[in-house]
């Protein structure tokens, strides 16, 4: 009996599991492809959930966030590159510009600089074969588009009329406040100077230099007067303008051109950075008064290079606040040679660091490569280097003068600009006065002046001759020089005051 009620039971077992199983199997086939769209739907809205959680207030509680699975890789496509655009270019003659060198164009070149400043890269085209007479004329930024180019194939004059210049003007073509300014071309920026010249040749300041160069009969050097090339006899202002000129301006480029006969300085920087001037000429006659080739002045980062510089005062003029400077493979004369200075006129601070002057060539000139300050100023010269430089018939080929005074009269003062670090090497060629002029502060003496491989012979011709003349100066001999410059003394001076902070750079 108890057999049989285990028998049954079992039994029992079995017929409920079958139709458990029977039940469930066809529970999930009736739900079919709607149960996976639902799944599928409920997993999104899952995902949206702990989305919104996650952005939102902080959970309650310590469940765990699943991590994210990694998306597909992004296939790398670089886009073509954008078309370049084609340079717009504004000739001067489409904006009535004549180009007979009579009619005043400085309107048409004023409206061309106007459409040409709202267009970057553009271009401003000074056609060849046509002369521009254009009056004192400003190209001004700062709000134009950069890197502007003048396609300069023409020649522009300047106007030789009084009336044209008012009581004076320091400048004839301004360059201000631009990035990126190019000038280029095969075109002559022409300053007509000769005008300017004759009017006031007397009341220019003289190079200082030049009491040191006597002839046989004992006469001064004088500035002979140039005759008047100009239409006009009427007197020209006392203050002479400075042909082209840049200010404040970074990455410019002056290239291919010719400047010539400009009123006082040809080529002038003031305050920018990044220059570079190369393959271009100034031209001026050699007894024109106070034209330098190319003035530097609180500019940094200049090279100049592959130039031709025929002037009536310094090929190079480098002024306080220039930095960086290299000069290489230049031919300068006739001038006054490549010059630092003149530094600290009227007690004021100068600094100048860091340039280098190679192989250039300078036939004819007053100087070779020169630093000249003022008595009474304050500031440093330091790491300058002249080094292949080829004179032929240079007066001066190596001066350092801290006395300079371009004026009849000047007092004596104990401070002075520090010049250190000063380095001559492969100074070669022929004299005719002095080979080396060294003029050193008293007080402040010049420090690390080396001299390597000077050799200077001289041509006698219608000076008088004097030996290597040298005060206050000290360095060192690296190599025998022809010829021996006995009076550099070696070492540093025994006592040397120390700069105050006032004085120092």
């Amino acid at each position: 009996m108890r057999n049989f009620s285990f028998r049954r039971l079992a039994f029992m077992l079995l017929i409920a599991l079958l139709v458990w199983c029977s039940s469930s199997g066809t529970c999930h086939a009736r739900r079919g492809k709607h149960w996976r769209q639902s799944r599928a739907a409920s997993a999104s809205l899952s995902k949206k959930k702990s989305k919104s959680h996650s952005s939102g207030s902080h959970h309650h509680g310590g469940s765990k966030s699943k991590s994210k699975a990694p998306l597909p890789p992004k296939q790398d496509i670089t886009p073509p590159p954008p078309e370049k655009k084609a340079s717009e270019s504004f000739n001067v003659l489409d904006f009535g510009a004549k180009g007979d060198g009579e009619t005043d164009d400085t309107k048409a070149f004023q409206a061309a600089w106007a459409s040409a400043c709202k267009v970057e890269a553009s271009t401003i085209m000074v056609p060849s074969d046509y002369i521009f007479l254009v009056g004192p004329i400003s190209f001004s930024g700062p709000y134009c588009e950069a890197n502007i180019v003048f396609q300069l194939d023409g020649t522009i004059i300047a106007p030789t009329n009084a009336k044209a210049w008012g009581s004076g003007l320091l400048w004839w073509i301004e360059i201000t406040k631009l990035r990126g300014i190019t000038i280029q071309g095969s075109g002559v920026i022409d300053g007509k100077g000769s005008v300017w010249w004759q009017d006031s040749p007397y009341n220019d300041p003289f190079d200082d230099e030049a009491k040191l160069i006597i002839p046989f009969n004992n006469t001064a050097q004088e500035n002979q007067p140039i005759p008047i090339n100009s239409k006009q006899g009427s007197k020209m202002p006392s203050i002479k303008p400075t042909a082209l000129r840049f200010y404040g301006s970074f990455n410019v480029t002056v290239t291919g051109i010719t400047i010539q006969n400009s009123p006082q300085c040809h080529l002038k920087f003031d305050n920018c950075v990044g220059v570079s001037i190369y393959d271009m000429n100034v031209s001026s006659p050699g007894d024109s008064v106070n034209t330098d080739g190319i003035h530097l002045q609180n500019s940094k980062d200049v090279l100049i290079h592959t130039a031709n510089l025929a002037c009536g005062d310094d090929c190079v003029s480098i002024q306080t606040g220039c930095s960086n400077v290299y000069i290489h493979n230049v031919k300068c004369g006739p001038g006054h040679g490549i010059s630092i200075g003149g530094l600290g006129r009227d007690s004021t601070k100068a600094c100048v660091s860091n340039i280098t002057v190679r192989d250039i060539i300078m036939h004819n000139t007053m100087n070779g490569v020169r630093i000249k300050t003022w008595q009474g100023g304050s500031g440093s010269v330091q790491g300058v280097l002249f080094s292949n430089i080829q004179v032929s018939e240079v007066e001066l080929p190596i001066v350092i003068d801290q006395f300079y005074c371009d004026k009849q009269k000047c007092k004596n003062q104990t401070s002075a600009v520090a010049l250190s670090g000063i380095t001559y090497e492969k100074i070669r060629g022929t004299y005719t006065v002095k080979p080396v002029h060294f003029a050193c502060s008293d007080s402040l003496p010049c420090m690390d002046v080396t001299l390597t491989g000077i050799q200077l012979t001289p041509l006698q011709e219608r000076y008088h001759m004097y030996d290597p003349f040298c005060w206050q100066t000290f360095g060192e001999l690296t190599t025998p020089t022809v010829p021996p410059i006995g009076c550099l003394q070696i070492g540093k001076p025994s006592s040397n005051r120390i700069q105050s902070d006032h004085d120092s750079c």
